[in-house]
């Protein structure tokens, strides 16, 4: 969606093909592209077994995606620009229609196809060594592929000889990501205040609100006064309300975005959470010479999306939370306009993200740091592209890790000073240099970006990076 929304702000006529399921970003609802819905199979199809399912769905998948390219979009694309994974059909099929129309195939290398596919069924398994062989096949050569990390492109140029223009494309956050402003948080935790109401075991662990002066995070002051005006000669007294300030005794908000899928697991963040409990706990019954002493926050945990495996953690932790006290766990759908408010309004975001190849990124990371949210994420070989240990974030391989590292960042909290160096070193990433206005972008070779230090939104680092590839051979 965010390629389609740029090629769009970039003046070319763009068609979106996929499936429905979610509503798009707002940018697309504003700009002249043009979504095509490939059709979903019936839901009774769906507890096919998977060997027979797989088959059926690629077929479904060739007759749409062909009649959507071939036949309803009347004018030959420029370029087709195809995400993988998924790799089977789409790879094939985007090769040859990219030779029936003469359009120029761009591949978005955002993981490997058979290594996903490998999470279910192994490593060793036939299908997976098919599904490898299909994508070196079909993704060997296009006009450009476009790479999340430096190295998936070392590895897939090193093992597959890939031809075309190759482009590392680190993801960035869309332009409205920021950090959120008190009155943003007042309005989101005002709105979620009906959801959190009913969620009994939330009722006596958040502090007490009185909408729509409080929420649990938030507080408006009134004060009162006397009219000004000359001209009332006994002017009544009258109630006058502050902006929105913080809540002292508000919870530590902790966030993290998951798909709810095996290639998360969920299971160390609740561990973790387990540790933190008890921790908290002695803190708050220690007795010594130090103070103020130095305790842990209640810490409400709040963890978005949806996904297979959500009923099964969510009712664990139901049982988990009939002994804890320091800690609440609930699981919200947000509205595509409030997810970054909510990112923009919590004090550490956790990512749970193992990659199944060990060459993508998640993005669910780069979604924090367009907020300003330090992260604690688990560690894989490429994540320091992205994560800088100590910088913007900590990086963790196991719950008592994370949980220590949970201790670190919240102790006396709200004054938690090194929690609050991570979001200063977050407000303050260098940027690039500005993008070279559009008449002089065909004179350019593509741009490299293998600088993940440098910080923009994914407006600015498209056309730092694409811009210059799609248009150097376009007339202008």
């Amino acid at each position: 969606m965010y390629h389609a929304q740029s090629f769009a702000e970039n003046g070319f006529v763009t068609d979106l093909i996929g499936y429905g399921g979610s509503e798009p970003i707002p940018s697309l609802e504003r700009l002249p592209v043009q979504i095509r819905h490939i059709p979903e199979l019936p839901k009774i199809m769906r507890t096919l077994p998977f060997l027979i399912l797989a088959p059926i769905k690629i077929v479904h998948q060739i007759v749409y995606i062909l009649l959507w390219i071939l036949v309803w979009i009347d004018v030959p694309p420029e370029f087709i620009l195809v995400q993988n994974p998924p790799s089977i059909p789409t790879l094939a099929l985007v090769q040859l229609v990219g030779r029936i129309r003469g359009s120029k195939i761009i591949i978005d290398w955002h993981n490997l196809g058979y290594s996903i596919l490998a999470l279910k069924l192994g490593k060793s398994h036939v299908l997976v060594r098919i599904a490898k062989s299909f994508e070196a096949t079909f993704g060997y050569s296009a006009y450009a592929h476009l790479f999340v990390t430096r190295a998936m492109r070392n590895f897939l140029v090193k093992e597959w000889d890939l031809q075309g223009h190759k482009v590392v494309l680190h993801d960035r956050p869309p332009r409205h990501f920021h950090r959120s402003s008190i009155q943003e948080m007042h309005e989101l935790f005002f709105k979620l205040q009906p959801t959190f109401a009913l969620d009994t075991t939330l009722t006596k662990f958040l502090p007490e609100t009185d909408i729509p002066y409080t929420t649990i995070l938030t507080q408006i002051g009134t004060t009162r006064t006397k009219s000004s005006d000359p001209f009332i000669a006994r002017s009544p007294d009258y109630t006058r309300l502050e902006p929105p300030t913080l809540r002292p005794d508000r919870p530590a908000v902790l966030v993290s975005s998951t798909s709810w899928t095996p290639d998360e697991n969920f299971g160390i963040l609740l561990d973790a959470l387990g540790l933190y409990d008890r921790r908290a706990e002695d803190l708050a019954h220690k007795v010594g010479p130090e103070l103020p002493p130095k305790k842990l926050p209640k810490l409400l945990v709040i963890v978005t999306g949806k996904g297979p495996l959500r009923e099964k953690y969510m009712s664990e932790v139901k049982q988990l939370q009939m002994s804890w006290k320091w800690v609440r766990c609930i699981s919200l759908w947000l509205e595509a306009v409030d997810y970054p408010i909510m990112l923009g309004s919590a004090n550490l975001g956790v990512c749970l993200h193992s990659s199944s190849s060990a060459l993508d990124l998640p993005m669910k990371v780069v979604d924090m740091f367009g907020c300003g949210l330090p992260v604690c994420a688990l560690d894989f070989s490429c994540l320091n592209e992205l994560v800088k240990n100590g910088k913007n974030g900590l990086i963790f391989e196991t719950d008592s890790q994370l949980a220590l590292q949970l201790e670190e960042l919240f102790l006396s909290f709200p004054n938690a000073p090194y929690l609050q160096s991570m979001a200063n070193n977050l407000a303050s990433l260098p940027k690039p240099p500005p993008t070279p206005p559009p008449h002089r972008v065909k004179q350019q070779s593509p741009a490299h970006s293998d600088d993940e230090d440098m910080w923009c939104s994914w407006e600015e680092n498209w056309a730092r990076v694409m811009r210059p590839l799609i248009l150097k051979d376009v007339s202008l």
